[in-house]
Protein backbone atom coordinates (compact mmCIF):
# COMPACT_ATOMS: atom_id res chain seq x y z
CA UNK A 1 0.00 0.00 0.00
CA UNK A 2 1.51 3.31 -0.88
CA UNK A 3 1.80 5.93 1.44
CA UNK A 4 2.17 8.90 -0.35
CA UNK A 5 -1.68 9.03 -2.35
CA UNK A 6 -4.05 11.12 -1.22
CA UNK A 7 -7.62 8.53 -1.76
CA UNK A 8 -9.45 11.85 -2.55
CA UNK A 9 -7.19 13.09 -4.96
CA UNK A 10 -6.77 9.84 -6.73
CA UNK A 11 -10.30 9.30 -7.16
CA UNK A 12 -10.31 13.54 -7.91
CA UNK A 13 -13.39 13.23 -5.23
CA UNK A 14 -14.04 16.46 -2.41
CA UNK A 15 -13.38 15.06 0.77
CA UNK A 16 -16.73 15.42 1.50
CA UNK A 17 -18.19 13.36 -1.55
CA UNK A 18 -20.85 10.69 -0.54
CA UNK A 19 -20.51 7.05 -1.21
CA UNK A 20 -22.72 7.62 -4.91
CA UNK A 21 -19.84 10.10 -5.74
CA UNK A 22 -16.93 7.92 -5.28
CA UNK A 23 -18.51 5.47 -6.85
CA UNK A 24 -18.78 7.25 -9.91
CA UNK A 25 -15.91 8.50 -9.75
CA UNK A 26 -14.12 5.27 -9.39
CA UNK A 27 -16.47 3.82 -12.69
CA UNK A 28 -15.09 6.56 -14.64
CA UNK A 29 -11.34 6.40 -13.91
CA UNK A 30 -11.20 2.14 -13.39
CA UNK A 31 -12.78 2.45 -17.13
CA UNK A 32 -10.44 5.16 -18.60
CA UNK A 33 -6.90 3.43 -17.35
CA UNK A 34 -7.69 -0.23 -17.38
CA UNK A 35 -4.96 -2.21 -19.36
CA UNK A 36 -7.48 -3.80 -21.85
CA UNK A 37 -7.36 -0.32 -22.75
CA UNK A 38 -4.06 0.93 -22.11
CA UNK A 39 -1.96 -2.00 -23.68
CA UNK A 40 1.44 -2.10 -22.70
CA UNK A 41 1.02 1.64 -20.96
CA UNK A 42 2.86 1.00 -17.29
CA UNK A 43 1.69 4.28 -16.26
CA UNK A 44 -1.77 3.79 -16.85
CA UNK A 45 -1.26 0.36 -15.14
CA UNK A 46 -0.06 2.20 -12.38
CA UNK A 47 -2.60 4.76 -12.22
CA UNK A 48 -5.07 2.10 -12.53
CA UNK A 49 -3.85 0.05 -9.40
CA UNK A 50 -3.98 3.39 -7.38
CA UNK A 51 -7.57 4.17 -7.95
CA UNK A 52 -8.26 0.88 -6.88
CA UNK A 53 -6.75 0.58 -3.87
CA UNK A 54 -8.28 4.01 -3.21
CA UNK A 55 -11.91 2.85 -3.78
CA UNK A 56 -10.79 0.05 -1.78
CA UNK A 57 -10.85 1.78 1.03
CA UNK A 58 -13.00 5.07 0.48
CA UNK A 59 -16.34 2.67 -0.44
CA UNK A 60 -16.25 1.44 3.36
CA UNK A 61 -17.33 3.69 5.80
CA UNK A 62 -15.31 2.21 8.51
CA UNK A 63 -12.55 2.21 6.90
CA UNK A 64 -13.00 6.10 5.57
CA UNK A 65 -13.19 6.85 8.64
CA UNK A 66 -9.97 5.46 9.92
CA UNK A 67 -8.46 7.02 6.83
CA UNK A 68 -9.56 10.85 7.71
CA UNK A 69 -8.55 10.27 10.92
CA UNK A 70 -5.01 8.49 10.88
CA UNK A 71 -4.36 8.78 7.42
CA UNK A 72 -2.33 5.75 6.16
CA UNK A 73 -0.75 4.95 9.33
CA UNK A 74 -4.66 3.44 9.64
CA UNK A 75 -3.54 0.21 7.58
CA UNK A 76 0.26 -0.13 8.55
CA UNK A 77 0.97 -3.31 10.50
CA UNK A 78 3.16 -2.56 13.14
CA UNK A 79 3.81 -6.39 14.83
CA UNK A 80 3.32 -10.01 14.59
CA UNK A 81 -0.77 -9.98 14.36
CA UNK A 82 -0.29 -7.94 11.03
CA UNK A 83 -2.48 -9.61 8.03
CA UNK A 84 -2.51 -9.47 4.42
CA UNK A 85 -2.50 -6.13 3.44
CA UNK A 86 -1.27 -4.39 6.55
CA UNK A 87 -4.22 -4.63 8.72
CA UNK A 88 -3.33 -5.51 12.39
CA UNK A 89 -6.34 -6.68 14.40
CA UNK A 90 -3.40 -7.89 17.05
CA UNK A 91 -2.72 -4.43 18.93
CA UNK A 92 -1.51 -0.66 17.65
CA UNK A 93 -3.66 -1.28 14.38
CA UNK A 94 -7.03 -1.13 12.46
CA UNK A 95 -8.57 -2.65 15.46
CA UNK A 96 -7.73 -0.36 18.14
CA UNK A 97 -8.83 2.08 15.68
CA UNK A 98 -11.49 1.02 15.53
CA UNK A 99 -11.92 0.81 19.46
CA UNK A 100 -10.96 4.36 20.05
CA UNK A 101 -13.52 5.88 17.49
CA UNK A 102 -16.29 3.63 18.02
CA UNK A 103 -15.86 2.57 21.78
CA UNK A 104 -18.13 5.22 23.05
CA UNK A 105 -20.94 3.98 21.42
CA UNK A 106 -20.41 0.19 22.33
CA UNK A 107 -19.19 -0.16 25.61
CA UNK A 108 -15.85 -2.02 26.33
CA UNK A 109 -12.56 0.10 26.81
CA UNK A 110 -11.62 3.48 27.47
CA UNK A 111 -7.86 4.52 26.97
CA UNK A 112 -6.79 0.62 27.97
CA UNK A 113 -9.08 0.67 30.79
CA UNK A 114 -13.09 -1.47 30.82
CA UNK A 115 -15.72 0.18 30.76
CA UNK A 116 -19.49 0.07 31.35
CA UNK A 117 -22.27 -0.33 28.78
CA UNK A 118 -23.10 3.11 26.88
CA UNK A 119 -26.95 4.21 26.69
CA UNK A 120 -29.05 6.16 24.76
CA UNK A 121 -32.34 8.06 25.15
CA UNK A 122 -34.80 10.34 23.02
CA UNK A 123 -36.05 13.30 24.32
CA UNK A 124 -38.60 15.21 22.54
CA UNK A 125 -39.34 18.87 23.09
CA UNK A 126 -40.79 21.59 21.32
CA UNK A 127 -39.92 24.66 18.98
CA UNK A 128 -40.52 27.23 21.76
CA UNK A 129 -37.86 24.78 24.08
CA UNK A 130 -35.54 24.25 21.14
CA UNK A 131 -35.43 28.39 20.89
CA UNK A 132 -35.30 29.58 24.36
CA UNK A 133 -33.60 25.66 26.05
CA UNK A 134 -34.73 23.99 28.85
CA UNK A 135 -34.35 21.58 31.22
CA UNK A 136 -35.37 18.04 30.78
CA UNK A 137 -36.25 15.66 33.77
CA UNK A 138 -35.16 12.09 32.34
CA UNK A 139 -36.21 8.24 33.73
CA UNK A 140 -33.56 5.76 32.26
CA UNK A 141 -33.46 2.04 33.10
CA UNK A 142 -29.60 1.52 33.97
CA UNK A 143 -27.37 -0.25 35.82
CA UNK A 144 -25.73 0.95 39.06
CA UNK A 145 -23.48 -0.01 41.60
CA UNK A 146 -24.30 -2.85 44.00
CA UNK A 147 -25.08 -1.39 47.50
CA UNK A 148 -24.27 -4.67 49.46
CA UNK A 149 -20.97 -5.48 47.82
CA UNK A 150 -19.81 -1.96 46.97
CA UNK A 151 -19.68 -2.87 43.56
CA UNK A 152 -16.88 -5.46 44.15
CA UNK A 153 -19.21 -8.50 43.43
CA UNK A 154 -18.01 -10.00 46.26
CA UNK A 155 -20.19 -11.24 49.51
CA UNK A 156 -17.49 -11.14 51.73
CA UNK A 157 -16.14 -7.60 51.74
CA UNK A 158 -12.79 -8.84 53.39
CA UNK A 159 -11.99 -10.82 50.47
CA UNK A 160 -12.14 -9.16 47.23
CA UNK A 161 -11.69 -10.40 43.53
CA UNK A 162 -8.74 -11.75 42.52
CA UNK A 163 -7.18 -11.08 39.49
CA UNK A 164 -7.92 -13.89 36.54
CA UNK A 165 -4.88 -16.21 36.25
CA UNK A 166 -5.51 -17.17 32.59
CA UNK A 167 -5.67 -13.22 31.23
CA UNK A 168 -4.10 -11.61 33.65
CA UNK A 169 -7.02 -8.89 34.16
CA UNK A 170 -7.58 -8.33 30.68
CA UNK A 171 -10.80 -9.83 30.06
CA UNK A 172 -9.91 -11.71 26.72
CA UNK A 173 -7.00 -13.92 25.24
CA UNK A 174 -6.03 -14.19 22.07
CA UNK A 175 -5.41 -16.86 19.61
CA UNK A 176 -3.61 -17.14 16.42
CA UNK A 177 -5.56 -18.70 13.13
CA UNK A 178 -3.23 -18.47 9.94
CA UNK A 179 -2.21 -14.98 9.57
CA UNK A 180 -4.83 -13.21 12.03
CA UNK A 181 -4.64 -13.18 15.89
CA UNK A 182 -8.51 -13.85 16.84
CA UNK A 183 -9.67 -11.91 20.37
CA UNK A 184 -12.38 -14.09 22.70
CA UNK A 185 -13.74 -13.56 26.19
CA UNK A 186 -11.62 -15.48 28.58
CA UNK A 187 -13.32 -18.90 29.78
CA UNK A 188 -12.48 -18.30 32.80
CA UNK A 189 -13.53 -15.53 34.04
CA UNK A 190 -16.06 -14.79 31.12
CA UNK A 191 -14.50 -11.26 30.13
CA UNK A 192 -14.50 -10.02 33.69
CA UNK A 193 -10.65 -10.12 33.90
CA UNK A 194 -11.33 -11.42 37.76
CA UNK A 195 -12.59 -14.39 39.84
CA UNK A 196 -14.80 -14.16 42.74
CA UNK A 197 -14.78 -16.92 44.83
CA UNK A 198 -18.13 -16.13 46.73
CA UNK A 199 -20.35 -13.49 44.95
CA UNK A 200 -22.57 -11.52 46.11
CA UNK A 201 -26.57 -12.92 46.79
CA UNK A 202 -27.93 -9.75 45.35
CA UNK A 203 -25.69 -9.33 42.36
CA UNK A 204 -24.85 -12.61 42.30
CA UNK A 205 -20.76 -11.49 41.37
CA UNK A 206 -21.53 -8.78 38.75
CA UNK A 207 -21.59 -5.71 41.48
CA UNK A 208 -24.26 -3.85 39.57
CA UNK A 209 -27.95 -3.91 40.03
CA UNK A 210 -30.89 -3.17 37.86
CA UNK A 211 -32.26 0.50 38.61
CA UNK A 212 -34.15 3.62 37.33
CA UNK A 213 -32.40 6.54 37.19
CA UNK A 214 -34.00 9.96 37.03
CA UNK A 215 -31.50 12.68 35.86
CA UNK A 216 -31.90 16.68 34.72
CA UNK A 217 -30.51 17.33 31.38
CA UNK A 218 -30.01 21.45 30.44
CA UNK A 219 -30.50 21.50 26.56
CA UNK A 220 -29.02 24.35 25.13
CA UNK A 221 -30.81 27.17 23.68
CA UNK A 222 -30.44 27.16 19.54
CA UNK A 223 -30.49 22.69 20.36
CA UNK A 224 -31.57 21.71 16.42
CA UNK A 225 -33.35 18.32 15.54
CA UNK A 226 -30.94 15.01 15.60
CA UNK A 227 -28.75 16.93 18.43
CA UNK A 228 -27.14 14.31 20.56
CA UNK A 229 -25.80 15.73 23.67
CA UNK A 230 -23.19 13.19 25.83
CA UNK A 231 -23.37 12.60 29.48
CA UNK A 232 -20.30 11.36 30.64
CA UNK A 233 -20.04 8.99 33.01
CA UNK A 234 -23.66 8.45 33.46
CA UNK A 235 -24.55 5.46 31.68
CA UNK A 236 -24.18 1.86 32.71
CA UNK A 237 -21.80 0.98 35.74
CA UNK A 238 -19.13 -1.42 35.43
CA UNK A 239 -18.32 -2.75 38.49
CA UNK A 240 -15.26 -2.62 40.75
CA UNK A 241 -12.61 -0.70 38.76
CA UNK A 242 -14.57 -0.11 35.77
CA UNK A 243 -15.16 3.33 34.49
CA UNK A 244 -18.56 3.81 34.19
CA UNK A 245 -20.27 4.11 30.41
CA UNK A 246 -21.53 7.38 29.08
CA UNK A 247 -25.61 8.36 28.91
CA UNK A 248 -26.15 9.84 24.85
CA UNK A 249 -28.91 12.21 24.97
CA UNK A 250 -30.44 12.54 21.38
CA UNK A 251 -33.05 15.55 20.99
CA UNK A 252 -36.14 15.54 18.59
CA UNK A 253 -37.57 18.91 18.02
CA UNK A 254 -41.60 19.26 17.48
CA UNK A 255 -42.39 21.11 14.25
CA UNK A 256 -44.54 24.39 15.01
CA UNK A 257 -47.36 25.04 12.82
CA UNK A 258 -46.19 28.65 12.22
CA UNK A 259 -42.80 28.43 11.91
CA UNK A 260 -40.14 26.72 9.96
CA UNK A 261 -36.70 26.73 10.52
CA UNK A 262 -33.09 26.44 8.76
CA UNK A 263 -30.29 26.39 10.85
CA UNK A 264 -30.12 29.39 12.82
CA UNK A 265 -32.69 31.43 10.32
CA UNK A 266 -36.63 30.94 10.79
CA UNK A 267 -39.00 30.98 8.16
CA UNK A 268 -43.14 32.28 8.23
CA UNK A 269 -45.35 32.15 5.52
CA UNK A 270 -47.33 34.93 5.36
CA UNK A 271 -50.61 35.47 3.19
CA UNK A 272 -51.82 38.47 2.18
CA UNK A 273 -54.72 39.28 0.09
CA UNK A 274 -54.22 40.28 -3.53
CA UNK A 275 -55.49 44.34 -2.88
CA UNK A 276 -53.18 44.27 -0.10
CA UNK A 277 -49.93 43.42 -1.96
CA UNK A 278 -50.85 45.86 -5.05
CA UNK A 279 -52.32 48.53 -3.28
CA UNK A 280 -49.06 48.19 -0.07
CA UNK A 281 -50.30 47.62 3.56
CA UNK A 282 -48.78 46.85 7.43
CA UNK A 283 -49.31 43.49 8.86
CA UNK A 284 -48.82 42.17 12.24
CA UNK A 285 -46.46 38.81 12.59
CA UNK A 286 -45.91 37.00 15.95
CA UNK A 287 -42.24 35.96 16.78
CA UNK A 288 -41.09 32.91 18.05
CA UNK A 289 -40.14 34.38 21.76
CA UNK A 290 -44.21 34.95 22.20
CA UNK A 291 -43.99 38.74 20.92
CA UNK A 292 -45.59 40.29 17.96
CA UNK A 293 -44.45 42.93 14.93
CA UNK A 294 -45.41 44.85 12.49
CA UNK A 295 -43.94 44.69 9.02
CA UNK A 296 -44.75 47.00 6.10
CA UNK A 297 -45.78 45.11 3.10
CA UNK A 298 -45.18 48.11 -0.30
CA UNK A 299 -47.02 48.18 -2.93
CA UNK A 300 -46.72 45.92 -5.83
CA UNK A 301 -45.32 43.64 -3.45
CA UNK A 302 -45.21 39.60 -5.23
CA UNK A 303 -45.66 36.50 -4.05
CA UNK A 304 -41.76 34.85 -2.95
CA UNK A 305 -41.02 38.02 -1.61
CA UNK A 306 -39.04 38.16 1.68
CA UNK A 307 -38.77 40.79 4.33
CA UNK A 308 -35.98 40.21 7.04
CA UNK A 309 -36.13 40.92 10.94
CA UNK A 310 -33.07 40.93 12.31
CA UNK A 311 -31.57 39.12 15.60
CA UNK A 312 -35.27 37.21 15.33
CA UNK A 313 -33.75 33.91 14.92
CA UNK A 314 -32.52 31.47 16.85
CA UNK A 315 -29.51 31.48 18.97
CA UNK A 316 -26.40 29.93 17.25
CA UNK A 317 -25.00 27.33 19.80
CA UNK A 318 -21.31 28.11 21.17
CA UNK A 319 -22.34 31.68 20.13
CA UNK A 320 -23.29 34.89 21.09
CA UNK A 321 -24.91 35.23 17.47
CA UNK A 322 -28.49 35.24 16.50
CA UNK A 323 -30.33 34.48 13.34
CA UNK A 324 -33.08 36.17 11.61
CA UNK A 325 -36.65 35.81 10.84
CA UNK A 326 -37.70 36.16 7.25
CA UNK A 327 -41.47 36.74 6.36
CA UNK A 328 -42.45 35.10 3.18
CA UNK A 329 -45.31 36.69 1.56
CA UNK A 330 -47.99 34.86 -0.40
CA UNK A 331 -49.97 36.17 -2.71
CA UNK A 332 -54.11 35.32 -2.43
CA UNK A 333 -55.83 35.57 -5.13
CA UNK A 334 -59.90 36.01 -3.89
CA UNK A 335 -62.49 33.27 -4.62
CA UNK A 336 -65.98 33.63 -4.81
CA UNK A 337 -66.21 37.16 -5.81
CA UNK A 338 -69.55 39.07 -5.56
CA UNK A 339 -71.08 40.70 -8.45
CA UNK A 340 -69.78 44.14 -7.71
CA UNK A 341 -65.99 43.09 -7.37
CA UNK A 342 -66.28 41.09 -10.24
CA UNK A 343 -67.80 44.53 -11.94
CA UNK A 344 -64.92 46.31 -10.61
CA UNK A 345 -62.26 43.77 -11.08
CA UNK A 346 -63.68 43.29 -15.22
CA UNK A 347 -63.03 47.03 -15.11
CA UNK A 348 -59.96 47.03 -14.07
CA UNK A 349 -58.89 44.42 -16.74
CA UNK A 350 -60.39 46.50 -19.34
CA UNK A 351 -58.84 49.68 -18.37
CA UNK A 352 -55.69 47.71 -18.82
CA UNK A 353 -55.14 45.83 -15.96
CA UNK A 354 -51.77 46.92 -15.33
CA UNK A 355 -50.46 45.18 -18.57
CA UNK A 356 -46.63 46.46 -19.45
CA UNK A 357 -45.22 48.53 -16.83
CA UNK A 358 -48.08 47.13 -13.59
CA UNK A 359 -47.20 43.40 -14.30
CA UNK A 360 -43.87 42.99 -16.25
CA UNK A 361 -43.18 39.70 -15.41
CA UNK A 362 -46.55 38.64 -17.87
CA UNK A 363 -45.62 40.70 -20.02
CA UNK A 364 -42.25 39.72 -20.60
CA UNK A 365 -42.91 35.86 -20.35
CA UNK A 366 -45.43 36.27 -22.86
CA UNK A 367 -43.80 38.17 -25.27
CA UNK A 368 -40.63 35.38 -25.16
CA UNK A 369 -43.49 33.05 -25.70
CA UNK A 370 -44.64 35.20 -29.24
CA UNK A 371 -40.57 35.18 -30.15
CA UNK A 372 -40.71 31.06 -29.40
CA UNK A 373 -43.96 30.08 -31.70
CA UNK A 374 -42.45 32.86 -34.33
CA UNK A 375 -39.05 30.81 -34.33
CA UNK A 376 -36.68 33.39 -32.49
CA UNK A 377 -35.53 31.72 -29.54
Amino acid sequence: MATNLDYYAVLEVSRDADGTEIKKAYRRLAMKYHPDRNPGDAEAETRFKEINEAYDVLKDDQKRAAYDRFGHAAFEGGGPGAGPGGFDFGGGGLGDIFEQMFGDMMGGRRGGRRAGADLQVQVSITFAEAFSGVKKQITVPTRVTCESCDGTGSADKDQPPEVCPSCHGAGKVRAQQGFFFVERPCPTCHGSGRLIRNPCKVCHGTGTVEKNRTLEVAIPAGVEDGTRIRLSGEGEAGGAGVTPGDLYVHISVEPHPLFQRDGANIYCRVPVRMTQAALGTEIEVPVVDGSRTKVKIPAGTQTGENFRLRGKGFSVLRSSARGDMYIQVVVETPRHLTRRQRELLEEFEADGGGHDKGSPESTGFFSKVKDFFEGKL
